[in-house]
């Protein structure tokens, strides 16, 4: 519990699990409706995670239990069968043996009181006896992890199971939808900034990434494919996906501002939510991030790039340390892993790619609607803000403008714009309703009962 390592891996778990720092959590939530309540999601979400990993704890320990009992009382068959064997050779002598062990149905604790008193006795030729210990936790201590637990682990568990194929196919039909759901979220997180940001078509943005995305993974289908997969799962998923997560964290808590985050989510959710986000979003997250990325750093700077790799001569695994171009290849995946953060800010900081900012910006409230429509260009205005009738409907008689009670009068006059009888509000024609137009520094217009805010020089409707 106290190795940086199990709570950086514990740490990846959850990022993976809840999709954090992949960007496909934002690219869904693009699609909802400005009123979605987001709170119950992502209270639903976490609930929903929290009892499938109880469960998948629950069902991954039976199973590799299961599988070292079976393993287990297999080598105690077989070493039972090689003394009986000394025993009728006359290596050993009948004397060793209690009398009330029985070999047709030896125990586990039988065979270690045998084992102990054989050991003792023949301490001299012990090893070359080749007689196990046959004990139940060295059985668990060998449990295997990542894709030996799937491949390796539980197919052989599963060989012992009553039913054991459709056990099998259920398994593997299991991992296959599994595999599908995560690459769709991971997919969409890829192609959605993407084609918001440029105009390309979405089947071929899609189908270009597959296929870039096949032939990556035809890297890991070598022979030494699952050292690879340790690599990249080591060095391109762990603290990478931690910065941009504490990034992530940052931007919102810290930059935007905690605050007006949660009067964002007070106008969007109609209730304001617990004070206990606010603390957790400002300070134990990130202090949690932090802590874990330093302990990751220098964990990664004492001990040296390496991998597990099994010795034939010796029969058994030893710890390799990674070649240089392997080492330099881990540091890579690194960098690359984060690269596209201080890329995209100088892009957009020295304006070689386009922020959005001169589109039609939208936030919503109860009861309604703000508009920041300052930096629109001339194909914008051209697209939202109409001279003419649209819906070709008789136009109503234009009514004075009054303001809202409790709100003072404007310093710069409204002026009724009576060319124009509709507008476009983020898409969608509004009629019956008088557009106004005004020039202000400060000041907001309303459309009826909607307001429409502005922030700098010129509003139109």
């Amino acid at each position: 519990m106290l190795e940086p390592q199990v709570w950086r891996e514990a740490a990846t778990q959850v990022f993976f699990a809840l999709g954090l720092g992949f960007g496909g959590v934002i690219a869904f939530s693009s699609y909802n409706k400005s009123d979605n309540n987001c709170h119950f999601d992502a209270v639903l979400v976490s609930v929903i995670n929290f009892i499938t990993s109880i469960l998948a704890t629950l069902v991954v320990f039976a199973v590799l239990g299961f599988k070292a009992n079976v393993l287990n009382e297999k080598c105690v068959v077989e070493n039972a069968e090689k003394i009986v064997e000394y025993l009728n050779s006359g290596v050993l002598s009948h004397d060793l043996i209690p009398p009330h062990i029985n070999f047709s149905h030896l125990s586990t604790e039988d065979y270690a009181q045998i084992f102990t008193v054989i050991k003792t006795v023949k301490e001299s030729g012990f090893g070359e006896l080749g007689l196990q210990p046959c004990v139940l936790e060295d059985e668990l201590n060998k449990a295997v992890q990542g894709t030996g637990l799937a491949f390796i682990a539980f197919t052989e568990a599963m060989t012992h199971f009553p039913a054991a194929p459709f056990w099998s196919v259920m398994f593997f039909f299991m991992l296959i939808n599994l595999g599908l759901g995560s690459m769709i979220g991971t997919m969409t997180g890829i192609t959605t900034p993407i084609l918001d940001t440029f105009k390309i078509r979405k089947e071929v943005l899609t189908v270009v990434c597959c296929i870039i995305a096949f032939l990556c993974g035809l890297l890991f289908v070598q022979r030494s494919g699952n050292y690879f997969v340790t690599m990249f799962d080591d060095y391109s998923a762990g603290l990478p996906l931690t910065v941009v997560v504490i990034l992530e964290n940052i931007s919102v808590a810290w930059i935007y501002g905690t605050k007006r985050f949660m009067q964002d989510l007070e106008d969007m959710l109609g209730f304001r939510p617990y004070r206990f986000y606010f603390y957790m979003w400002k300070y134990v997250s990130p202090i949690c991030l932090l802590i874990l990325i330093f302990a990751t750093v220098i964990e990664m700077a004492v001990s040296p790039p390496g991998y597990n790799a099994w010795v034939q001569k010796l029969a058994e695994e030893r710890f390799q340390s990674y070649p240089p171009w392997a080492t330099v290849m881990c540091f890579a995946l690194v960098v690359v892993a984060m690269l596209p953060l201080p890329m995209v800010f100088i892009a957009r900081h020295f304006n070689l790619m386009s922020d959005g900012s001169n589109k039609l910006s939208v936030s919503y409230r109860k009861g309604c609607m703000m508009k920041d429509m300052s930096n629109l260009e001339e194909q914008d205005e051209t697209r939202f803000i109409l001279n003419k009738n649209l819906s070709g409907s008789p136009s109503p008689p234009q009514r004075p403008y009054r303001p809202p009670r409790g709100l003072a009068t404007p310093r710069t006059p409204f002026t009724p714009n009576k060319a124009s009888q509709s507008c476009l509000v983020s898409g969608v024609e509004v009629t019956r309703l008088p557009c106004i137009s005004i020039s202000c520094t400060d000041q907001s217009m309303f459309i009826g009962n909607t307001v429409m805010e502005s922030h700098d020089q010129v509003s139109q409707c």
